[in-house]
């Protein structure tokens, strides 16, 4: 009965949410669920979640695995923190997702199930992947010869405007340059255009590069 319940409210999450017992073996799997993995309910129950999401870090090292850390961790009564993970989808696609989890122990039946919330972060971790190709390359002008003589002229960046670049060139992403400056994403992105006009580039990548050559960062 408490199981029946459990599930009809996971059922009801916009996470993809899912439940799997000691054993790793899939016992519910809701419509959010099916829509972020790909794999119908019917296809997945009693199944092993490990085979079915096949998970990786950050990197590359597997996660999902039999036996299960995160399953023995949660049945164990330790603390799980959210992680994130890439898995595989039905249709072969690797996939970013965030995951949750919560321990939930039916004291009639003595069964352990372990739930997983999962939301897409795929956007996410493409910023994430920009912000540090922009460290890498900013890191690689430093070293470059000095050039900058040689550049078309470039009019002035505001004080603004190269705080914005540095602090894009140290690896921050869009929304945490917004945070740390105070400003809103619009006000952030006609920083860059204005940067972008001045500087002769086509985006904030060439941008930094641009001002790191330039030695305006």
């Amino acid at each position: 009965m408490l199981e029946r319940e459990l599930f009809a409210i996971l059922e009801g999450t916009a996470d993809g949410a899912f439940a799997v017992d000691e054993q790793g073996l899939v016992r519910s799997w809701n419509r959010a669920a099916e829509k972020l993995l790909g794999y119908k309910k019917s296809e997945v129950l009693d199944k092993p979640c490990a085979h079915l999401l096949r998970g990786r870090g950050s990197l590359g090292t597997q996660i999902c695995k039999e036996p299960c850390g995160v399953i023995d961790c949660a049945i164990g009564h330790r603390e799980v923190p959210n992680y994130d993970m890439e898995v595989e989808t039905r249709n072969g696609a690797r996939l970013w997702v965030n995951v949750s989890i919560l321990a939930f122990h039916d004291e009639r039946t003595n069964r352990h199930l372990v739930v997983h919330l999962a939301r897409d972060i795929t956007a996410r971790k493409k910023t994430e992947k920009l912000a540090e190709k922009l460290v890498t390359v900013a890191r690689e002008i430093t070293t470059m010869p000095d050039e900058a003589d040689c550049l078309p002229p470039a009019s002035p960046l505001t004080e603004q405007e190269r705080r914005v670049l540095e602090l894009l060139a140290k690896g921050k992403t869009p929304a945490q340059v917004s945070k740390e400056l105070g400003i809103a994403p619009r006000t952030l992105r006609n920083h860059l255009h204005h940067a972008n006009q001045k500087l002769h580039t086509r985006n904030r990548l060439e941008a930094v590069m641009q001002a790191a050559r330039r030695k305006l960062i």
